[in-house]
C-alpha cells in the first residue's frame, strides 16, 4: 500500500473520531487501527510517521504515537 494511501485512510479515520463524543478520540482511532489494520499496515503508518508525520493531522499523529505502545483493553 502507499504513503498516500495510508496517510489519507488514517486521516479519514481520525476526522471521522474527532466527530465522535468522548474524551479520547486517540484511543478510538488507535482502536479501529488495532482491529482493522494488518500489523504490516500499522508498521507501515508508523516508519512513515517516523520519516515526516508532516501529512498526519494532529490527531492521527497522536494516535500513532500511542500505537507505539504497548496495547491496552478497551
Amino acid at each position: 500500500m502507499s504513503a498516500d494511501s495510508l496517510t489519507r485512510m488514517a486521516n479519514q479515520i481520525a476526522a471521522f473520531f474527532a466527530t465522535q463524543p468522548g474524551t479520547d478520540q486517540p484511543a478510538e482511532v488507535v482502536a479501529h487501527l488495532r482491529a482493522f489494520w494488518s500489523p504490516r499496515m500499522r508498521d507501515a503508518l508508523c516508519a512513515l510517521a517516523d520519516a515526516d508525520d508532516a501529512a498526519l493531522s494532529p490527531l492521527a499523529r497522536e494516535a500513532v504515537r500511542r500505537l507505539r505502545g504497548p496495547a491496552t483493553p478497551r
